[in-house]
């Protein structure tokens, strides 16, 4: 008698994708969403940060705020795949705002907070930039903001000086670029006045940095 074959064991449920079709994933690193992968849509200047490289990062958030996440106040302006205001949400940030100009991008952030139920997290559509004019004129001020923008489009020369205006003191601003902030002495440019970088390493051809207010 022929035998049946094996049946398949059942897949897990996945996060559901709305708009352009993913092409890879990435997973949360730490917290209470450990290993959770996350879908990357197939988008234009979408370029998650590597879950190596995000590990790394975070590490250097936990040392500066001596592993207190709970009153951490995080903003993530150019949220993308979520991952790494959804690494922050995992770890137990008191608030994260996650900013994107897409919309199927901001669905499929809506979708990944729906499943995780993410009650911390809070998503908005919109232009990064205008978004933190908005913010800094109402007077809202964050603790940890996440600069991850499509490279060559001078995101960063125009992002840090309005982080200035939303930064606690001793705040901190992740960004990640395709060329390392490191200048010459008497040529730093007007943006990076008043900047320290703390940190800073490189992967690939990705450099990453964590900077603080002198």
């Amino acid at each position: 008698m022929p035998r049946k074959p094996a049946s398949k064991p059942a897949k897990p449920a996945k996060v559901p994708v709305h708009g352009p079709q993913h092409s890879h994933q990435v997973r949360i690193i730490g917290g209470s969403w450990k290993r959770t992968p996350l879908p990357v849509l197939s988008a234009s200047g979408l370029r998650p940060t590597p879950d190596r490289v995000r590990e790394t990062v975070f590490n250097w958030i936990n040392h500066q705020r001596d592993g207190n996440w709970a009153t951490a106040q995080v903003l993530d302006l150019f949220a993308g795949s979520g991952a790494l205001g959804f690494e922050a949400a995992s770890r137990g940030a008191h608030s994260v705002m996650m900013v994107d100009s897409l919309s199927p991008v901001v669905q499929q952030l809506e979708s990944i907070k729906q499943k995780l139920r993410a009650d911390t997290v809070q998503i908005l559509r919109g232009d990064a930039l205008a978004v933190a004019q908005s913010a800094a004129s109402r007077g809202q001020r964050f603790d940890l903001i996440f600069l991850d923008p499509p490279y060559q489009q001078n995101f960063i020369e125009r992002s840090l000086p309005l982080c200035s205006k939303l930064l606690n003191e001793g705040g901190l601003v992740y960004v990640e670029t395709g060329a390392a902030l490191a200048f010459a002495e008497g040529e730093t440019p007007e943006w990076m006045a008043g900047w320290e970088v703390i940190r800073a390493d490189k992967a690939g051809m990705v450099h990453f940095h964590l900077l603080q207010r002198q």
